[in-house]
């Protein structure tokens, strides 16, 4: 499994670690990712993705998950947050059709 954020993208950066006497030598820095169940408010579910720290905050900011990836670019999210997406968007367009019928 990639280390990398299913919303943001976010993932390993490298760089070096730099002793006293200037010594470098290489090293990775991980994303701070979280297995995380967010509640959808159109699905009525829980929905399970591997999220980044900054895109827990970002989607909360927004409000919630249903508006963050409705408002987000399918380029810029992962194949499990566009499956989600998709799902989100059929449930808002039937439960507006039934709110037009009604």
């Amino acid at each position: 499994m990639a280390r990398r954020c299913s919303v943001t993208g976010k993932g390993t950066q490298f760089g070096n670690n730099v002793s006293h006497a200037n010594n470098k030598s290489r090293r990775r820095f991980q994303p701070n990712l979280q297995e995380t169940s967010m509640l959808s408010d159109a699905l009525g579910a829980m929905v399970r993705l591997r999220l980044s720290t900054n895109a827990i905050r970002s989607i909360e900011h927004k409000g919630g998950l249903d508006s963050f990836l409705l408002d987000a670019k399918d380029a810029l999210l992962s194949t499990d947050a566009r499956r989600v997406k998709s799902r989100i968007a059929r449930a808002v367009e039937k439960k507006q059709a039934a709110q037009a019928t009604a």
